[in-house]
């Protein structure tokens, strides 16, 4: 069956394959966009100012948000912290509230990230699992979920996308990583026992796909492969899928002084299990670190 998916962060990375892979699949995508257009498939909103096609995104079978200011910036400064918050929840609530005043709610796909759960050293988490601490990241995807209920409560069929860092060379981490690694000046994040989520890109779009077509998944999903790597684990993956060593070791201290309010997302530990994604019937291309990185580096700009 097709559908009508209006997706908002269509131009980014993700937003880019998602669409490209939705209309593969005989979907219809609208898009929307910040700057006014003519061009059939997009659509001009203005998240900041409560301006969207009510109407287009409430006859919509599903909507997408990956909305969100770049985590890539000045991590020191306040307008960027702030930046990062309001993108996101701002947009989330108006489409939710959108949604919410529909006649027929459509299924909300909601974005959302991986560091909603905070540090929790080795213990496995699942979607059950509980939100701890005040790292700006969890804070923000805290507050980043709690927009989406509006949708929820009139009866939308929600999935909420805590997304781990999709690896591949073409986007960060890994765009940043690769250069590195391949000067011999890769290594391990402080002591590198920390858990590091992540999930291939073929994966992310996958699971996204999927849930936009099973009209019986609801709820937050773990977007993270099957079995998550430490930091130690992936770095030696990707130093010898490059053919270099991976001696170097950041400090740390180092760390928590220069990636300022980013530093939690370095150092704290997240041994994240994508139980509801198999649980709807998803089955990975790429379960593990091995497969992940192998895929990420096989991609071409």
């Amino acid at each position: 069956m097709s559908l009508h998916v209006v997706v908002a962060g269509s131009s980014g990375f993700l937003g880019t394959h998602l669409r490209q892979a939705l209309r593969e699949r005989g979907h219809r995508v609208t898009r929307l966009v910040r700057s006014p257009t003519s061009e059939q498939d997009a659509s001009t909103w203005d998240p900041y100012a409560g301006v969207v096609d009510r109407d287009l995104v409430g006859g919509a079978d599903v909507v997408v948000n990956l909305a969100g200011a770049p985590l890539i910036g000045n991590v020191h400064s306040d307008k960027w912290a702030r930046e990062v918050r309001e993108s996101r929840v701002r947009t989330t609530r108006l489409l939710a509230e959108t949604i919410a005043g529909s006649t027929r709610p459509p299924a909300y796909l909601a974005g959302n990230g991986i560091a909603f759960y905070g540090d929790h050293g080795d213990r496995p988490l699942t979607e059950t699992s509980e939100s701890r601490g005040d790292a700006l990241l969890t804070d923000v995807s805290r507050e980043w979920e709690a927009a989406a209920a509006p949708a929820a409560a009139a009866g939308s069929r929600v999935c909420v996308l805590r997304t781990s860092p999709v690896m591949d060379r073409r986007s960060p981490p890994m765009k940043q990583l690769v250069p590195l690694f391949k000067l011999g000046l890769g290594g391990r994040l402080g002591s590198g026992r920390q858990h590091m989520a992540m999930i291939s890109l073929r994966d992310w779009v996958g699971a996204v796909v999927h849930l936009a077509e099973h009209d019986s998944a609801a709820g937050p999903f773990n977007m993270c492969c099957e079995t998550t790597p430490t930091n130690a684990e992936f770095t030696e993956t990707l130093a010898s899928a490059l053919h270099r060593p991976s001696f170097a070791t950041v400090p740390a201290p180092l760390l928590r002084v220069g990636a300022g309010k980013m530093a939690p997302e370095l150092l704290g530990s997240l041994n994240v299990r994508p139980e509801a994604l198999l649980a709807a019937g998803y089955t990975f291309r790429d379960p593990d670190v091995a497969a992940v990185v192998e895929t990420g580096l096989a991609t071409r700009d």
